[in-house]
């Protein structure tokens, strides 16, 4: 695995399916993974990431243990060899995880 991403959150459901879809396009090309640890959300975030991404690892806390532990959480299950931690209001462009953006060694 070369990039886990980690996106918390909390009580922001349209912007982290726009996030996520966004980050789908950009790992395209490389091995990647995209982690979602839920901050304790009430607004149908659990819903929308069961039925429109089952496929994502889905971390739902049931209290919002705030910015850095909610990050740790994610960090802690991740496999990646590089980690990179989005807000869920972040849209990535498609080239943002490129291998030679991550990782210069590499060719582009």
């Amino acid at each position: 695995m070369q990039l886990s991403v980690i996106i918390l959150n909390y009580n922001v459901k349209h912007f982290l399916e726009v996030c996520i879809k966004s980050v789908q396009k950009a790992l395209t090309h490389i091995n990647g993974e995209i982690i979602v640890v839920d901050n304790a959300s009430h607004d149908g975030s659990k819903e929308m990431m069961q039925h429109v991404f089952p496929e994502i690892t889905y971390l739902y806390q049931d209290t919002n243990a705030g910015f850095p532990k909610g990050n740790n959480i994610g960090v802690a299950h991740a496999k990646g060899k590089f980690i990179c931690i989005l807000n869920p209001d972040t849209i990535v462009a498609e080239d943002t995880f490129a291998p030679s953006v991550i990782d210069p060694s590499q060719p582009a």
